[in-house]
Parts: structure tokens; C-alpha cells; sequence
């Protein structure tokens, strides 16, 4: 038995929710998005409230869970959306946004560009960048995406990371022998 599928999810005041032949459809003030359901699992609507179910004889308890999940940050990236927040630390590194594209400049002979999805705005404040988006997964992968370009090193620490991200820092070769 999942313990997360269990709970109801509650829908906030200007969001609409449907579900339709194995589509669940959220609307909110951020914006529209549209989530599979599988088919072992049902979704009914009761009012401002969410349950979602494993249908009689199904053994997709794997995917009940999961399926919850999903339809919660939904009606959450509709209604509130979601953001990721970005640090960097190096000599010479700045990130600029150009339209609504991302320019990083991090210590490379050249400057990496970075186009927006549909759907995502980058902010861009001293040396940080947000990501921002309706879409969580979507937030989340630009975000992993602009971080691999330059991972944090361990000596200076000087990358990018994420906001929070604590790093492990090691000696350098003075303060080892010392």
C-alpha cells in the first residue's frame, strides 16, 4: 500500500482540473499542463479534491505513488509554478540574459549559450541565476543542464552550483604538508 498515493490532493481556488481517457489536464493562472495516467490507475475529481487509485485486480502499486505525485506538481507548477536557484563562484564568471536566452561567461575561451525552453525565464542577479517554470521536471533538467557546464572543483570551489549545495572542500598541497 502506498502511503502517498493514500492522500487526497487538494485543488486551490483557480485551477481546473480534468481528467479524460487516460489524460489529466490542469489549468491554472501560470499556465496549462497535461499529464498520462496509466491505466491501472484511476483518478476521480470530487469537488476541490484529488484521489487517485489502483483499479480492482491491478498490481501497480508502483505506479499509484508516482502517479499522485505527478498530478501534485501539476496543479502546483499551475497555480504557483516552481524555481530553481543557481550560484557561481570563479574569476571572470558572469551569467547575462540576453532576450530570453542565458549567456555564461566561465573562464572558457568562449561564452556558452543557453536558449530557453518554452516555458522557462531565467533571472539573473550578481552571481546567482533562477530558473523559473511551470513545469518541474523541465525546471529541474535546465537547471542540471547550466550546472554541467562548469561543475564546482573542490580546491577553490569555483563552478556552479546549486543554492544550499554544500561542497567539500580539500586542502591544498601547503596546507597538507604543513
Amino acid at each position: 500500500m502506498s502511503k502517498i498515493g493514500k492522500k487526497t490532493i487538494q485543488i486551490p481556488k483557480g485551477v481546473d482540473v480534468k481528467f479524460d481517457k487516460g489524460l489529466v489536464t490542469a489549468k491554472g493562472p501560470k499556465g496549462e499542463l497535461k499529464i498520462v495516467v496509466s491505466e491501472s490507475i484511476m483518478v476521480s475529481i470530487n469537488g476541490d479534491q484529488v484521489m487517485v487509485s489502483m483499479k480492482k485486480g491491478s498490481d501497480a502499486s508502483n505506479l499509484w505513488g508516482l502517479t499522485r505525485a505527478l498530478i501534485a506538481n501539476v496543479i502546483k507548477g499551475v497555480n504557483e509554478g516552481f524555481e530553481k536557484t543557481l550560484e557561481f563562484q570563479g574569476v571572470g564568471y558572469k551569467a547575462i540574459v540576453k532576450g530570453e536566452d542565458l549567456e555564461l561567461n566561465l573562464g572558457y575561451s568562449h561564452p556558452i549559450h543557453i536558449k530557453a525552453p518554452s516555458g522557462i525565464l531565467f533571472k539573473v542577479e550578481k552571481n546567482t541565476i533562477k530558473i523559473i517554470g511551470v513545469d518541474k521536471e523541465l525546471v529541474g533538467h535546465v537547471a542540471a543542464e547550466i550546472k554541467s557546464k562548469r561543475l564546482p572543483e573542490p580546491y577553490r570551489g569555483s563552478g556552479i552550483k546549486y543554492a544550499g549545495e554544500v561542497l567539500i572542500r580539500k586542502a591544498g598541497k601547503k596546507a597538507a604538508t604543513a
